[in-house]
C-alpha cells in the first residue's frame, strides 16, 4: 500500500510539475511574441462589437472616438473576426512599409464570393501572381501617366458636354432672378458615369448622343448603386458564419441578383467590342479599355482564369471605382466651398486670372490653378472617399509594439489620421491654404502617411492620376461656368453615411446661373 501511495504521490507531483512547466513555457512563448493591442470593452457574446458600430454615426467617427479612449491602436471583434484598428500615421507607416507584404491581402467575405467573379476583380483578389499580372496590365495599358494624357480629349469632351447641357437646362428653367435650382449629386453622377463609360467601354449613357434610352440608363444607375451598397454590407454570415443558411436581411440573395444584372451589362459591352474588332481593321482608331484588354489577352488565361472573366472583372472594377469616388469628391468639394464662401471666391478669382472668361478651362490650365488643387486636397483630407481601408494580415507580425496574429483584419482609419491635431492644426476646419504653406510638400501618393486618401503600399489605388485630373477639370470648368449659391442661409448639411464610399446623406441642391457669355456654352 505504501508503494502504491508513494507511486500515486509521485505521479501527482509529476503531473503538477508538468502543468507548471507548460504554463511557464506558454507564458514565456506568449510574452516573447509581445502583448496584444487593447481590446475595446463592451463586446457582446457572439456579435462582438458590431452593436457598438450600428448607430447613426459613421463608423470611422465611432472608431475615432474609441481611439481617444484606448489609444491609436486597438482591437475590436466583428462577430468572431478580430480586427486591429490603426488611427495614427506612425502605425500606418509601419503597416504599409515594413509589413506591406504581410498586409497585401483582403478578407474573404460573402460579398467577395458572390460579387467579384470569385475574387477575379483585382481590388479584391488575394495577393499573388494573378493580382500582379492584372495590375501590370492596368497600369501599362490604361492608367499610366502617358495613357491618361492621351485620354485627355475624352475627359474634356464629356465635361464640356455636361456643362452645355446644364446651360441649356438653365435656359428653360431659370427663375426671375436668373437662378436655377439643381441637384448636384445627380449631375455629378451622370457626368462621372459618362466619363468612365466613355473611357473604359466607349459608351455614353446620358445626354445628347447617349446610346441608351433613359429607362436603360436609370436601370444601370440603380444597379451600380445597389452593387456598391452591397459591397459595403457586412452581413450576419460574415460575422457569424454558421448563421449563413438563414440569410438574414436577404443580402446573399440580393448579391447574386445584382451581380448577375451588372455582369450582363458588362458582358454585353464585351460582345459588342469583340464584334467591332472582327469588322474594324483600323488599328489606329481610338481604343477604350475593353479594346486594349482584347488586344492584350483575348483567348488567353491568367493563372487559370479565362480572358472574358478577366476583362469583365477588371472593367467592372475600374468603372465602379472611378465613378463613385469621383461623385463623392466633387460633391464634398462643392459643399465645403459653399460653407466657406471666402474659399469659393478665391477659386473663382484664380480661374478668372489664369483662364479668363473668353474661353473654357483646359487641362493645360490646371498647373496654374494651385488654390483649386489645394481645395481638392483639403476635401480629400476631411472627406476621404474611403475613410476606412480594409486589409488582412497574411502572417503574424508586430504593429505599434503589439503582436498581431495571422488572419486578423486591419482597419486603417484614414479620417482619424488625416484629422490628427498633432499633424494638422485646426484639424476639422476647411483650410486649403495649408497645402500652399505648412503642408505644401505633402502629396496624395502614399508617401506622406499623415495624408493617404488613396491608401498606400502595394495595394494603393492605381487610378490616382486619372482621378485627380478628372476632379480638377470638372470642378474648374463648373466653377468657371456658373455662379453658385446656397438656396438658404443655413449651412449645407454635411451628414454622411459610409457604404463603400463616404456618401452625403441628403441631396445637394444649389442655385446656379451662368458666369460666361452664352456663345461660350454654345460652342463647347
Amino acid at each position: 500500500m505504501d508503494f502504491v501511495q508513494n507511486s500515486v504521490n509521485a505521479a501527482g507531483v509529476g503531473i503538477f510539475s508538468l502543468v507548471i512547466l507548460c504554463f511557464v513555457v506558454w507564458h514565456h512563448f506568449k510574452a516573447s511574441k509581445g502583448k496584444e493591442a487593447p481590446m475595446v470593452s463592451g463586446s457582446w457574446p457572439i456579435l462582438g462589437h458590431l452593436p457598438l458600430l450600428s448607430g447613426s454615426k459613421a463608423t470611422h467617427h465611432i472608431l475615432g472616438a474609441m481611439a481617444d479612449r484606448y489609444g491609436p491602436v486597438f482591437t475590436i471583434k466583428l462577430g468572431s473576426a478580430p480586427v486591429l484598428v490603426v488611427n495614427n500615421w506612425e502605425s500606418a507607416k509601419e503597416c504599409f512599409t515594413t509589413n506591406d507584404l504581410t498586409l497585401s491581402y483582403r478578407p474573404s467575405l460573402l460579398m467577395t464570393e458572390h460579387m467579384t467573379y470569385n475574387q477575379g476583380m483585382f481590388s479584391f483578389s488575394p495577393y499573388g501572381a494573378y493580382w500582379r499580372e492584372t495590375r501590370k496590365i492596368i497600369n501599362s495599358g490604361f492608367l499610366s501617366n502617358n495613357k491618361v494624357d492621351l485620354l485627355s480629349d475624352i475627359r474634356v469632351f464629356e465635361v464640356k458636354s455636361s456643362i452645355q447641357e446644364l446651360f441649356n437646362l438653365w435656359l428653360r428653367k431659370k427663375d426671375d432672378s436668373d437662378f436655377m435650382l439643381v441637384e448636384m449629386k445627380q449631375w455629378f453622377r451622370e457626368l462621372a458615369l459618362n466619363v468612365t463609360f466613355h473611357m473604359f467601354a466607349g459608351k455614353k449613357y446620358f445626354g445628347g448622343d447617349a446610346t441608351n434610352n433613359d429607362k436603360e440608363s436609370q436601370k444601370c444607375i440603380k444597379t451600380i448603386r445597389e452593387f456598391l451598397r452591397l459591397v459595403g454590407v457586412y452581413t450576419v454570415a460574415d460575422a457569424i458564419p454558421f448563421l449563413r443558411w438563414f440569410d438574414f436581411g436577404g443580402h446573399e440573395k440580393a448579391m447574386k441578383k445584382t451581380f448577375k444584372e451588372l455582369d450582363s451589362v458588362i458582358g454585353g459591352w464585351l460582345e459588342e467590342h469583340r464584334k467591332k474588332k472582327a469588322s474594324d481593321h483600323d488599328e489606329k482608331s481610338n481604343k477604350d479599355f475593353i479594346d486594349v484588354m482584347l488586344s492584350m489577352i483575348d483567348g488567353s488565361t491568367i493563372e487559370g482564369i479565362d480572358s472574358d472573366t478577366v476583362i469583365k472583372a477588371t472593367t467592372m472594377t475600374l468603372v465602379l471605382g472611378a465613378t463613385d469616388t469621383s461623385i463623392v469628391t466633387h460633391t464634398w468639394a462643392i459643399c465645403l466651398l459653399l460653407n466657406n464662401p471666402h474659399a469659393l471666391e478665391k477659386v473663382k478669382e484664380e480661374i478668372d486670372m489664369n483662364v479668363g472668361k473668353e474661353r473654357c478651362v483646359n487641362e493645360s490650365d490646371i498647373n496654374n490653378l494651385v488654390y483649386l488643387q489645394a481645395v481638392v486636397k483639403e476635401t480629400l483630407r476631411l472627406y476621404p472617399a474611403s475613410p476606412l481601408t480594409v486589409r488582412e494580415f497574411g502572417q503574424d507580425c508586430n504593429i505599434g509594439g503589439y503582436y498581431v496574429k495571422k488572419g486578423t483584419r486591419l482597419f486603417t482609419n484614414l479620417w482619424k489620421i488625416q484629422t490628427d491635431p498633432t499633424m494638422w492644426p485646426d484639424p476639422l476646419e476647411f483650410k486649403p491654404e495649408r497645402f500652399l504653406t505648412t503642408h505644401k510638400n505633402v502629396d496624395v501618393r502614399g508617401h506622406n502617411f499623415e495624408f493617404i486618401p488613396f491608401g498606400s503600399g502595394r495595394r494603393i489605388c492605381p487610378g490616382i492620376t486619372f482621378g485627380l485630373r478628372t476632379t480638377y477639370l470638372t470642378l474648374a470648368t463648373f466653377l468657371q461656368s456658373f455662379e453658385i449659391s446656397k438656396p438658404s442661409n443655413k449651412p449645407i448639411d454635411m451628414s454622411a453615411i459610409v457604404e463603400v464610399t463616404n456618401i452625403k446623406v441628403t441631396p445637394l441642391e444649389i442655385l446656379i446661373k451662368p458666369r460666361l457669355c452664352s456663345n461660350i456654352y454654345e460652342n463647347m
